[in-house]
């Protein structure tokens, strides 16, 4: 692995710290971008690469990416991520979590867990055992937030879409509208079942053809392979897989007028905003439209820390503001003549004082 400073992604990193364990397993990578408006938060990715240098950027990538959503969304957080590398097999054993849970505590609140890909509400107890700087675990109050924050990053990507719709297509109503959606997991399904509950017309995609196909069968929407669901013509691109996606290839295969999904790091290098900028498409800033999630977690952490109830409504109300700034970032964009991307860069960098 190279040096993490020749990382064209390392972005002057508060902390980058790669943990091996041999007895367990475990190998980890924690990066920490910014601490300037609270300890790192941000999910742990447990995640096969089939090179470690992968794994690298991707820490890095996210971490960055989680000082910018963390201070868009206005939460009192810096920006952190955790990189597990999964064997081939993907095996995780409790004797992993533990010592990963006891290298979180390690750090001592510097940087605060949560699920992410490959990772579960199960995990975190688990880690939890450990450490007391997780969240995203299950609520024993019926009401209150906590748990899986998938459903909370779906919610803010369906409001993001239909902003979406309205500034570019002028429609304040889903019904009819077409969205190609890439990646059914949680937050791809949770927004799927979203969408088609307001008419929206769907076509699905996921690497497991199977579970995107029974997701269009409950849905009555349509399905498409992985590798074609780019070249679908529809209204809006819903990427909410894994990122970097939108590279000279990508946006050239794109026959929507909006990208708004929940897919972190959508743009493989800074060039590709203002390329699809060029070509009239309409962009949500990834980092932007995808942070219901953390703002659920954050919530529940913070109400945990403090002893206060923390419920469904007070995130609900947080959520309901991820349009409203992504309104004002492509008016901005409009007005300015930049890209949405490089207009909510601009917004996060003040914000933590880059």
């Amino acid at each position: 692995m190279k040096a993490f400073w020749t990382e064209p992604d390392f972005d002057d990193h508060e902390l980058v710290e790669l943990v091996h364990d041999r007895k367990s397993g475990l190998t980890a990578i924690f990066a920490i971008h910014s601490s300037h408006l609270g300890p790192g938060a941000g999910g742990t990715r447990f995640w096969h690469y089939p090179d470690p240098a992968m794994a690298m950027r991707d820490a890095l990538r996210l971490s960055r990416g989680m000082s910018y959503k963390n201070a868009m969304a206005g939460l009192p957080m810096g920006g952190g991520k955790a990189v597990i590398l999964a064997g081939p097999d993907r095996a995780k054993s409790p004797d992993m979590l533990a010592v990963f849970g006891d290298a979180v505590d390690a750090l001592g609140g510097r940087y605060i867990t949560a699920e992410d890909v490959g990772m579960s509400e199960a995990d975190m107890v688990a880690i939890a055992q450990r450490t007391a700087y997780v969240t995203g675990l299950p609520s024993k109050h019926s009401g209150a937030a906590g748990g899986d924050p998938g459903p909370f990053t779906a919610m803010g990507v369906y409001l993001g879409i239909k902003a979406a719709v309205s500034c570019k297509l002028g429609r304040e109503s889903l019904d009819g509208v077409h969205v190609a959606i890439q990646g059914t997991g949680s937050v791809g399904g949770g927004t799927a079942r979203l969408l088609a509950r307001d008419g929206a017309r769907l076509t699905l995609a996921d690497i497991d053809r199977a579970r995107a196909d029974a997701l269009a069968k409950e849905l009555g929407a349509a399905s498409a392979p992985a590798d074609a669901i780019m070249d679908v013509a529809c209204d809006v691109f819903s990427p909410n897989a894994l990122g970097a996606i939108l590279d000279d290839e990508g946006i050239a295969r794109l026959a929507a007028p909006i990208v708004a999904g929940g897919a972190n790091n959508q743009l493989a290098r800074e060039e590709h905003g203002p390329a699809l900028a060029a070509r009239g498409i309409l962009y949500a800033p990834d980092y932007v439209i995808n942070g219901g999630g953390i703002i659920a977690v954050t919530l529940e952490y913070l109400a945990r820390q403090t002893g206060d109830h923390c419920g469904i409504e007070q995130v609900h109300a947080k959520l309901a503001e991820i349009p409203e700034r992504l309104t004002a970032i492509w008016q901005e964009a409009e007005s300015s003549g930049r890209s949405p991307d490089q207009v909510a860069d601009a917004m996060a960098q003040r914000l933590i004082g880059r």
